[in-house]
């Protein structure tokens, strides 16, 4: 090629019609196989989580090859044959006649690719490193005879295709010898600059020769950086061309000798492999790529790093040179000042020194001063509060003190009545007229039953209410006719006040409360060991509303967050406008319910109103359930404290997420199950009064099923009532197995004083209400009878739910058989239960 455009354009036809050539073998190859169906590659997990894997088709090295060399140069002159049968143009210059040099090295190492040359020729490569011809293995030169052979055959039935018969390789001429292309060129550039010596000194004067020679010598060099340029590409050209010839040598072998016998799925799976392999091998040389920029950057950002540290090294000499300049002015500012004042006066200069060391005392001493002043602030306020404290104390002492010296004239006075009553009671009634001991117990009896004066203010804080007809929750304290209950209630009345009297801890509770809910105000209360221990020792009675709502809250709220807006005005009011088979039942239990409290004691009460409110919404929201008797005491204790759909959510809490289900239905089958457990229980917890009970067969279920039905009302005083009720709307049914012990654990020595089993039964019908101590019975329930897992519980409940079930089958099928001897005997007949009249 007579230029570099020219050039390129051969080298571009060239490999273009190699890459006919080898497309028309590869398609005639491939005619003859089945493509692999998608399920035939590997689809693995690791294939699936990388997506830089690439799997080339066949010839891909080729294609890419093919790629890089598509230039779309065109020829300006003759090239191949028949611009090598030309004669070499004359250059210019030395650079142009080396290019020339090694173009016909490239033009005749191509023209021993024509038909006919020695069959004793070696395939050669070059390698990218030292550009040397390389002998081939033995190996190689037996594939390499073999293709020989192969490639006369194909050149000798396509003589179209003469150019491109052999695959685009590099091969040696027997007389050239091993000669690396180096040296090739580095000879052509020898000899090119002992060639242009002589003309150059021969053709004119010395100044002006060495300015052209300085000329040429400054072309010669750019011409040889070009040439540079141009050498490295033509380096990376041959090494893809090598790859090209490889793989194209590698598959013509393949398919001449090595497909002979072998199945065509094994040959697809070679091919598949191959194609892999050329896939990582490219994918490798691209992370090799990626690594060496990645190593360059790597350099360049320590060479940043390092001018960076040089520069912080400058400023910090430059900051330290800067700060010994201020040092160094302020020494000669302050020497200036000394200079000044000693020559203004050189005998006040002590004085000086003095006043300064003078002022810097004073400010130190005002300071001292300041300090002492707030101190001394501080503990004048302490004191005055501490005095103030000391003269409550005193003052309160002093009231205790009168308050004890009347107790105690009063007490006196109270014997001395008592002793001449005694005495009085010696000597026999003789006469029909009343004798002074009569006199003297009648007064007695008029003294206790008169209710006392109003206490002072100052005097009423360790008071949980004054004896009155009603406590604070409203039940009755005194009965109206019976003067023998209204003795009894007097006396426990009074005990209950003796019992506040010598415990005096409502005080510290309060405050306790206080404290807990002063440091919830910014936060939400959440379930805690501290919180639990509060409601188990009794949530007072201010608070008592906020906490059962809150109890309440905790346990529906997956219920009330389901729920529609206003969902317990849609129950009510779909109550109050359709009624059901309940309404009637609820009618008649209203005034039942608690007759003893004023808030349901007649039927313009208010709590008579919201309590048959609440009962028709949850006798619509369940209708399995409707209306139990025991659900109206639930729903009239919760109305105590809480709004009517607060204690409406209170008894879904009760029925729906604490008690088991069937517990208030018609067969009342978890009830039944529980009295079970809590016999089992006893056995446990109470061996010796259990095992006095079965002494004496007395079935203390029959006591105890109410106290579960109901959770203890009507069954103990009120204020042990409410806390038991507190803990039990935070803990759970748990709650109702512990007290129920701990009554029994109160009285059991006095239980098991009783030697028959009538007064038994009688004691245990009303020995609750004669438990007043609330902070004893707390302290056996959460103390005395742990451990107490609720698992045991649920167990022991699941186990016993069998066996009634099994019992409950039984008595149905002994129903259904004696219903079918009635009707088949005429004596029965007449015989119809209850529930069937009412039917």
């Amino acid at each position: 090629a007579a230029t570099h455009q020219d050039m390129t354009y051969w080298l571009q036809e060239l490999q273009q019609k190699r890459w006919e050539y080898c497309n028309n073998l590869d398609a005639a190859k491939r005619g003859s196989r089945t493509s692999p169906t998608p399920s035939d590659f590997s689809k693995g997990l690791v294939a699936k989580d990388n997506p830089d894997l690439s799997i080339l088709s066949q010839n891909a090295s080729a294609e890419r090859a093919r790629n890089i060399l598509a230039m779309q140069t065109s020829p300006t002159d003759l090239v191949g044959e028949q611009a090598a049968s030309q004669p070499a143009p004359v250059q210019a210059s030395a650079i142009n006649f080396s290019l020339k040099q090694w173009s016909t090295e490239i033009k005749n190492s191509m023209s021993s690719l024509r038909k006919g040359n020695n069959e004793n020729r070696r395939s050669v490569f070059y390698t990218t490193e030292e550009w040397e011809l390389l002998d081939p293995t033995p190996k190689d030169l037996e594939d390499s005879m073999a293709l020989d052979e192969k490639r006369k055959h194909l050149a000798e039935g396509s003589k179209g295709l003469t150019s491109s018969a052999f695959p685009f390789d590099f091969g040696r001429i027997p007389h050239k010898a091993r000669r690396p292309l180096k040296d090739m060129i580095g000879s052509s550039k020898n000899r090119n600059s002992s060639d242009s010596s002589p003309t150059e000194w021969c053709s004119g004067n010395g100044n002006k020769l060495v300015s052209e020679l300085q000329l040429k010598y400054q072309s010669q060099q750019e011409e040889l950086e070009k040439l540079k340029k141009d050498l490295l590409s033509q380096k990376e050209l041959v090494r893809l061309l090598q790859q090209t010839v490889r793989s194209s040598q590698y598959d013509k072998y393949f398919a001449s000798h090595l497909c002979e016998g072998v199945p065509k799925d094994t040959l697809e799976l070679l091919h598949q492999k191959d194609d892999q392999i050329l896939g990582l091998n490219n994918q490798l040389e691209k992370l090799n790529l990626e690594k060496d920029s990645l190593q360059q950057e790597v350099k360049n950002l320590k060479c940043k790093v390092g001018e960076l540290n040089e520069r912080l090294g400058m400023l910090m000499e430059t900051i330290q040179a800067k700060d010994e300049v201020i040092m160094k002015l302020s020494r000669q500012l302050s020497e200036c000042e000394d200079s000044t004042s000693s020559q203004s006066g050189a005998v006040n200069s002590p004085t000086a020194t003095c006043t300064n060391k003078e002022l810097q005392e004073l400010d130190r001493l005002k300071d001292s001063l300041q300090g002492y002043k707030t101190q001394n602030k501080f503990l004048n306020k302490e004191i005055l509060e501490l005095s103030a404290l000391r003269r409550n104390a005193e003052a309160r002492e002093r009231e205790w003190q009168a308050k004890y010296t009347s107790l105690e004239a009063k007490l006196c006075q109270i014997e001395s009545k008592y002793l001449i009553l005694l005495q009085e009671m010696k000597t026999p009634v003789c006469s029909e007229e009343q004798s002074r001991g009569r006199e003297v117990m009648t007064q007695l009896l008029e003294d206790a039953l008169k209710a006392e004066p109003s206490e002072q203010p100052e005097q009423a804080f360790f008071k949980p209410h004054l004896i009155s007809e009603y406590d604070i929750y409203g039940f009755q304290t005194v009965p109206e006719d019976d003067e023998e209950e209204k003795l009894v209630a007097k006396s426990r009345a009074l005990d209950l006040r003796s019992l506040s009297l010598s415990e005096n801890r409502e005080i510290s509770a309060g405050v306790k409360w206080e404290n807990y809910l002063a440091s919830t105000m910014n936060r939400e209360m959440m379930c805690s060991v501290e919180l639990k221990n509060l409601i188990r020792s009794g949530i007072p009675h201010e608070h008592r509303s906020k906490m059962w709502k809150w109890c309440v809250n905790l346990h529906v709220k997956k219920f009330k967050d389901s729920a529609v807006p206003g969902y317990f005005q849609t129950l009510l009011q779909k109550a109050l406008e359709k009624p059901n088979p309940a309404s009637k039942q609820i009618e008649l239990d209203l005034l039942r319910t608690l007759p003893n409290n004023k808030h349901y004691s007649s039927p313009t009460s208010e709590g008579i109103q919201k309590l048959r409110n609440v009962l028709l919404a949850f006798s619509w929201r369940n209708p399995d359930i409707g209306y139990c008797q025991g659900l109206n005491r639930l729903v009239a204790i919760a109305l105590l404290y809480l709004e009517q759909e607060d204690a409406f959510w209170c008894l879904v809490t009760i029925v729906e997420v604490f008690m088991p289900r069937d517990y208030y239905t018609k067969t009342l089958l978890g009830s039944q199950v529980d009295q079970r457990v809590f016999k089992d229980l006893m056995s446990e917890k109470l061996p010796r009064l259990h095992a006095h009970f079965e002494q004496y067969k007395v079935d203390y279920t029959l006591i105890t099923f109410n106290w579960f039905l109901v959770v203890f009302v009507d069954s103990v005083v009120s204020d042990i009532l409410f806390k038991i009720w507190d803990s039990f709307l935070y803990e759970g049914p748990k709650v109702i197995f512990r007290f129920a012990l701990a009554l029994f654990k109160y009285k059991e020595e006095e239980i098991l004083k009783l030697q028959d089993s009538m007064s038994i039964f009688k004691y245990l019908r009303y020995f609750t209400r004669t438990i007043l101590d609330a902070r004893k019975l707390t302290a056996i329930a959460f103390g005395d009878l742990n451990p107490f897992p609720l698992r045991q519980i649920r167990n022991r409940r699941t186990y016993h739910l069998e066996k009634v079930r099994l019992e409950l089958t039984e008595l149905e099928a002994i129903r259904e058989d004696f219903l079918r001897e009635r009707e088949t005997c005429v004596e029965k007949r007449d015989l119809i239960s209850d529930d069937e009249e009412d039917s």
